[in-house]
Formats: C-alpha cells, structure tokens, sequence
C-alpha cells in the first residue's frame, strides 16, 4: 500500500525521537531520514523503526488484503454463450469460463463480470459481438487482457490499462470480435472506498 507524506513524516519524527535518545548516532539519523522521506510503501517505513524500542507510531494501516482464489484456473466449464435480444444477460459470481465464450447482443446489453470467475484453461478468448447494442467486460487486476475487435460505426473500449498494473503469471483474457452501432468496454472493476478510523499520535 502506497505511503502518503504524513506517514513519512511520522516516522521522521520517531528516527529524531531516537538520535535524541542516543539510539541513533547522526550518521544513522541521516541515512533513515533519506530512506523515510524517499519510501513509496508501507513496507518501505517499517523496517526504519523495528529495531529503535520505541512504539511504533502506529501510522500504517493494515493493508486491504484482495480475496482472491488460491488458483484462478481449473474447474468444469460453464456456458459457452451469452446471447441477448433486446433483453439483458448478466453473468457474475462464481463461474467457470470455459477456453472460448461468445457475448452475442442484438439491441440488448451482456454484462460478462470476472472478478469471482475461475477459467477453464490458463489462456481464454470472448468473442464478443454487439448489434446495436452492448457488451461490458469487467476484467480484475489479477487477469491480464488483450483486446483487439473491431468497430464499424461503434467501438471496442480498454480501460483496463488506466489503473493499476496487472498482477504476473495470472490467466490472460483475449477480448475480440465486432461491434457495429454499438459498443463494447473491456474495463476493471470499480474499487471500493476502504475508510480507515483515525488514528491518534
């Protein structure tokens, strides 16, 4: 989890606390501060202070753990089709993908979420086809996605490349096919806002 400019300044503080203490002689001092003020990460301030004897400052918060499963692939496959006229179809949840499934909608609207999906095979492929209508595909981190359909008069969108990198050597999601008059989105999911309580110094 990133560090914010309040949590190095924290733990610049606890370091002087320290060199006025006599556990840190000024060249130590120096050194810490420099790593302080440049860390990124949490995981980069913690070790400045583990070996001081002084309280932690209490500054960083728990990291939000994503709960994801152990192995993305392997089970039975599910549906090989989504198929919508002017209706909706959504698919969510605990699924399988099988190696190829087809989003197909014709003046309607298939949502294909695969936040909680596991995959038949290390590599799969969405043929995805939008008739006046659209498909979105929600892609989470842990997945890596290649789009490549073509539109006529509609658009294939990836905005999966805006946020956060993609984790390595997770399945990879290939987004293809055709939209004419329509759409389709290939993006990630919306993160949720974690609030942290205050933390008193």
């Amino acid at each position: 989890m990133r560090a914010s400019d309040a949590d190095r300044e924290k733990v610049a503080q606890v370091l002087q606390r320290a060199h006025g203490e006599g556990r840190l002689d000024l060249h130590e001092l120096d050194e810490r501060l420099a790593s302080a003020y440049a860390a990124k990460t949490y995981g980069d301030l913690v070790p400045l202070t583990a070996d001081l004897g002084i309280p932690s400052p209490a500054l960083l918060p728990t990291p939000v753990q994503q709960h994801l499963p152990a192995s993305r692939v392997g089970g039975t496959p599910g549906s090989a089709n989504s198929f919508a006229f002017w209706s909706g179809v959504e698919r969510r949840g605990d699924w399988v993908v099988p190696v190829t499934h087809n989003a197909v909608a014709i003046m309607g609207g298939v949502v294909i979420d695969l936040t909680r999906a596991r995959f038949a095979q290390q590599e799969t492929t969405i043929n995805a086809y939008a008739l006046m209508g659209g498909i979105e595909v929600i892609v989470p981190p842990d997945v890596t996605v290649r789009v490549d359909g073509i539109g006529f008069m509609g658009a294939f969108e990836d905005s999966t490349h805006k946020g956060e990198p993609t984790v390595p050597g997770g399945p990879v999601v290939r987004v293809t096919g055709f939209a004419m008059m329509g759409g389709v989105e290939v993006k990630r999911p919306k993160k949720k806002k974690v609030k942290h309580p205050e933390i008193e110094d």
